[in-house]
């Protein structure tokens, strides 16, 4: 099923126009009882709909600004890969003062979700380090001395506690800022894993000593390059990354 899969939500439903940013999904903007929503339809499985829907309503209720699912007429937070969740009005962060802001943003997540189950299916970084795969990410396809690089990177991590990262928050166009609040959009990526990982912005907003810039740097970089591998951009970050 794909979007029919809409009609779920009520007879007062109806697609808008497509969105930017979907990659994996495709998004739009959608009316639901007269209300400005979002509708994402993708391949993503039952199990990882609900871990995402149920952290999205944590968040909400913690007091963080984030897309809120919107159950469809008999109560669902999703149906057949479809998703309806709240629109959020706002801009890209501008200025080193708005990315201090997104850097605290994070740091709220990063403490309200402590001990948070990880993602099914997922892996976090240092699990990679004994595992092969994880979702996006199959080591086996990368040359050896690229995981041995990744690796060593992800090996400083080991024994850091850890949270849900949102996965891209570096990325402006996941930010919805307004004068008074500053929220995170788009969860695909969003797992359990080292705070770190989330934390390399522009500025150098979160206000990392060197040592831990470069902790956070390389590690991000060797995560990118692994979740992406197989195009030009991975190639590019997998050289970000020191040689062992």
């Amino acid at each position: 099923m794909g979007w029919e899969a809409l009609e779920q939500w009520g007879a007062d439903v109806a697609r808008i126009e497509p969105l930017a940013g979907g990659v994996a999904n495709d998004v739009w903007s959608v009316r639901v009882n007269r209300r400005l929503a979002v509708g994402r339809l993708g391949a993503t499985s039952d199990p990882d709909l609900a871990w995402e829907t149920g952290l999205l309503q944590h968040l909400d209720r913690e007091g963080l600004t984030v897309p809120v699912p919107i159950p469809t007429a008999d109560g669902r937070l999703f149906a057949d890969g479809v998703v309806v969740m709240s629109y959020v009005e706002g801009g890209p962060p501008q200025t080193a003062a708005d990315w201090r802001r997104v850097a605290d943003t994070l740091h709220r997540l990063h403490r309200v979700t402590r001990g948070w189950p990880q993602r099914p299916g997922w892996r976090s970084s240092t699990d990679l380090l004994h595992a092969e795969t994880g979702t996006k990410i199959d080591l086996g396809a990368m040359p050896p001395e690229g995981v041995a690089r990744c690796r060593a990177a992800w090996a400083r991590l080991v024994g850091r506690q850890t949270c849900v990262v949102h996965g891209n928050p570096a990325n402006p166009g996941n930010i919805r800022m307004t004068a008074g609040r500053v929220a995170l959009i788009d969860w695909d990526e969003s797992h359990v894993d080292v705070p770190d990982l989330d934390l390399v912005l522009r500025h150098n907003a979160a206000g990392l000593d060197d040592a831990a810039h470069d902790v956070a740097a390389q590690a991000s970089a060797a995560w990118e390059a692994a979740v992406c591998w197989g195009d030009a951009y991975a190639v590019k970050r997998l050289a970000d990354v020191r040689a062992v």
